[in-house]
């Protein structure tokens, strides 16, 4: 494995709203989650974000400001802790909650999302650990450039989505366009979403078969 790199906060980065991920910096190893469209019932996503913008707005940050992650950056780090942990808690609480069709745990479907991210491993991107679960993929992985790190997730959501769509007779959006990530800030932080992502499976109560992990 080349050597790994993490957030460097004094070093050029993006932050992109509305596409996956949001944080972007080259070489930069990065946490990334998305989630089937059906993944979590409309009501939990709005109690969800309605308690992270009364979270916000209690520490004096508008949660609709363009610079509200700047602006939580700016807090104390217990602060920052606190928020991160449970709201991002939350969110994949209800994940493994296992909402929706699942379509994912079907073998075939989760073997599409786990050969298109194989692919151009090593070549375009570098892939450390990965799981398919029912409604949902974790992955962890870093890019040769900012721009190869949001063309290559948009790449996969379209064409996993539309092969998977095809097998099961469905149209319209698999994937929800937004999603979760997080670029990893420390060896210790890797090392905790390496074993989130291992253990996730035995979390949400999978059976071998209904999920696909994979680590290099």
């Amino acid at each position: 494995m080349n050597e790994l790199h993490f957030f460097d906060r004094h070093a050029d980065y993006s932050v992109i709203e509305r596409r996956l991920p949001h944080w972007t910096q080259a070489g930069t190893a990065c946490f990334i989650t998305w989630r089937t469209d059906d993944s979590l019932p409309k009501e939990v996503v709005e109690r969800w974000r309605l308690d992270r913008f009364q979270w916000l707005r209690k520490q004096g940050i508008n949660p609709r400001a363009a610079d509200w992650r700047a602006k939580l950056r700016e807090l104390d780090l217990s602060l920052q802790h606190q928020f991160f942990e449970h709201f991002s808690a939350r969110w994949h609480d209800e994940l493994d909650a296992c909402h929706g069709a699942c379509v994912l745990k079907d073998a075939a479907n989760a073997k599409i999302v786990a050969d298109s991210l194989l692919y151009a491993h090593e070549d375009l991107y570098e892939l450390t650990d990965f799981v398919v679960m029912p409604n949902h993929v974790h992955l962890l992985a870093t890019f040769h450039s900012e721009e190869a790190m949001l063309d290559q997730c948009e790449s996969w959501k379209h064409f996993t989505a539309r092969r998977i769509n095809r097998r099961i007779a469905a149209t319209g959006r698999f994937w929800q366009q937004d999603g979760f990530d997080h670029l990893v800030r420390s060896e210790e932080q890797f090392e905790h979403f390496r074993m989130y992502i291992a253990d996730n499976p035995g979390k949400a109560r999978l059976a071998g078969g209904e999920y696909v992990h994979w680590s290099k």
